[in-house]
């Protein structure tokens, strides 16, 4: 069963927004809106919603480190469920890539982080084994994976007692690719020595399996501590799964060769047929090395693009992915942030598609490759059985989806107010902008100040400097450590004011920011939407002296969509703080992740500055690395996020 433990209860408009949603869920409407505003725990409601439906429940972000965030969060809430996190379990990818123009072709390379293929197998593993599933995905979930069947099919039951064939035993481990290795414990080993087999599941670094027998009996199953080897627990029954999340079902290889090979036969004659014979060579060539590696190896670089015939599949059938594993449930999908998910997931099946049609026009891949692909946004609609769109500002297209009517949550339990606004004539906006900032200075606050162009941005930071403030720019070109390092600074009052195009990115949730400027207000764009200006209005919302200014010459209908929504929910705010006689107090909360303080930041800063010799990289990157990974299996992942970046910022420095 899922069951909250927290101290906190429902407060303000989390009950009625969590009545209402369990209502909707009841009566089995598809599609549902949250929205709810910055800082109202939204988070918290969907937990509740949760536990009062007992749906097992995927929850959908739109990148890795708000996902870690909700990881956490959610974790913390759910001790004694299984709440999983899958996400790419790549550190660094580029794609196969061909460009025609210049005739350069891009080998596929890639990084792949060892913890995180570890919890995308949990999650497989509890969503085929377990009920009580959170799973906090991003939307490389919309990627194909291995289906429930042949994950299912793979799984290795075993009981305390019973008959065991230690020598096919030994086999099948091989065919859920396990590797023997009898010196190393790592995840996706084994190691038999007599009638002793010890199992390293691939999902985990913590535990390995003994299995002891007695003739070909199982004698005793003993779960043994990594590190200190000794007996954590023994079971009467254990279920031993694939080592790695895509398993090549041999049952079916070879009937899979042959239609490789029949479809390689057809693309050959094509190309002939059209007298390009330079791309009937390369796909000849290309095709016969991978058959031949998968036919001796069991795998070949790029085996994915082969996943149609591996799994048997028609063309243009629809891949499998972690949706499949809630298919017979009665399941529930969340979509976080649902402004942002929903375009990317509805973009990527066609950015995905015209990358590989261009390999597959010139002779780098068979046509069956544009069957390894992810899901397209029809696919995608028909796995959902019942959503909640979460947003602040959602999107038309979800208010749609759910006939327009929107369960609001508009009150804070802390009782902050949204900030007040302001405007003023942009004619000597720089002499204001000063005047501004010299109040805050004094008041110890600090400012956000969000302009339309990188021009603008670097003017504005040197007029700035020149005048002695102490201000940082925010760009796109910074790097992930040096973006955190910023924000920290900021936090710190080394810097009084930082200036951007788009401040809207989720984690600038900055409690010292009392004041938001905005230039050119009433200027047309993205970035001066109704939405963009109701989510750069929130960066305030955290400060109990929130407030906006933004310079204008006129009011758009945008700019006035945007206060009349802001006045509305301040005026709720009030009425409720006024009722429960609550007064707004800035939240207090820790900085985050002081990298500095790690030895690998350090060194990373050290060779970045300094230009020292290579090995001081060499040093750096093995210090970074293994503090990425110390905080991977403290489950810090958003911290992991950011180490990780850090070291493929200087991997490639390095190089």
């Amino acid at each position: 069963m899922f069951k909250i433990h927290t101290k906190y209860t429902p407060k303000g408009d989390q009950v009625n927004a969590i009545k209402e949603l369990v209502d909707g869920l009841k009566k089995k409407t598809k599609s549902q809106v949250l929205l709810g505003a910055t800082g109202t725990g939204k988070t918290f409601t969907i937990a509740n919603v949760i536990e009062k439906t007992q749906k097992k429940t995927l929850v959908l972000v739109h990148n890795k480190t708000l996902a870690a965030q909700l990881y956490s969060e959610f974790k913390e809430l759910f001790p004694n469920n299984r709440v999983e996190y899958f996400v790419s379990y790549f550190d660094f990818y580029q794609p196969e890539a061909y460009i025609p123009r210049t005739d350069t072709y891009i080998d596929k390379t890639a990084k792949s982080n060892q913890e995180i293929e570890m919890l995308r197998l949990s999650t497989i593993n509890s969503l085929a084994s377990s009920d009580d599933v959170i799973v906090v995905a991003s939307v490389a979930s919309i990627y194909a994976s291995v289906s429930p069947e042949d994950f299912n099919e793979y799984r290795l039951i075993l009981k305390q007692g019973e008959k065991l064939n230690r020598q096919q035993f030994l086999h099948n481990l091989v065919r859920l690719q396990y590797v023997r290795n009898d010196v190393e414990n790592l995840p996706g080993n084994f190691r038999a020595k007599g009638d002793v087999i010890e199992v390293f599941p691939g999902y985990t670094d913590l535990f390995s399996y003994r299995i002891s027998l007695f003739g070909d009996e199982i004698e005793s199953i003993e779960e043994l501590d990594i590190l200190t080897r000794s007996v954590r627990k023994k079971h009467k029954i254990i279920e031993i799964v694939p080592a790695n999340e895509y398993i090549a079902n041999r049952d079916r290889f070879d009937e899979s060769i042959k239609r490789i090979r029949k479809e390689l036969d057809e693309r050959v004659k094509y190309f002939k047929k059209e007298n390009m014979l330079l791309e009937a060579q390369r796909i000849e060539q290309r095709t016969n090395h991978d058959i031949e590696m998968l036919t001796e190896m069991g795998y070949t670089s790029g085996i994915e693009n082969y996943s149609r015939h591996l799994e048997l599949r028609n063309k243009g059938d629809t891949p499998y992915t972690i949706f499949d594993y809630f298919k017979n449930d009665d399941w529930l999908l969340v979509i976080d942030e649902s402004h942002m998910t929903i375009p990317q997931v509805r973009g990527m099946y066609n950015t995905d598609r015209s990358r590989k049609e261009t390999l597959v026009d010139y002779g780098f891949r068979l046509p069956s490759a544009l069957d390894n692909r992810p899901l397209n946004f029809e696919e995608f609609l028909a796995k959902i059985k019942s959503v909640i769109y979460v947003s602040a500002t959602p999107n038309d297209w979800e208010k749609e989806q759910a006939n327009n009517i929107l369960v609001q949550q508009i009150i804070r339990p802390t009782g902050l107010l949204d900030p007040t606004l302001s405007i003023k004539p942009s004619k000597d906006q720089l002499k204001e902008v000063t005047k501004q900032l010299d109040a805050q200075i004094k008041n110890k606050e600090r400012t956000f100040i969000t302009v339309l162009t990188i021009k603008m941005a670097e003017s504005l930071s040197v007029y700035l400097h020149e005048r002695k403030y102490k201000v940082a720019y925010l760009h796109n070109e910074l790097k992930t450590l040096e973006r955190a390092k910023i924000i920290n600074d900021l936090r710190r009052g080394k810097y009084d004011v930082v200036v951007g195009i788009n401040l809207l990115r989720e984690g600038l949730d900055v409690p010292e920011v009392s004041l938001v400027m905005i230039l050119d207000a009433d200027k047309p764009g993205l970035f001066r939407s109704e939405k963009s200006l109701i989510q750069t209005f929130g960066r305030a919302a955290r400060n109990s002296n929130g407030r906006v200014i933004m310079f204008a010459d006129s009011i758009t209908k945008e700019m006035q969509a945007a206060m009349d929504e802001t006045e509305r929910r301040r005026n709720i705010q009030i009425a409720y703080n006024k009722k429960n006689k609550i007064t707004p107090t800035t939240i207090i909360k820790p900085i985050f992740d002081d990298l500095k303080s790690d030895d690998g930041m350090k060194a990373m800063e050290a060779y970045f500055h300094k230009q020292n010799a290579p090995k001081n990289a060499t040093k750096a990157i093995a210090l970074l690395r293994k503090e990425m990974l110390i905080a991977a299996e403290n489950r810090e992942y958003e911290r992991a996020a950011h180490l990780r970046d850090a070291l493929i910022e200087l991997e490639a420095k390095a190089k």
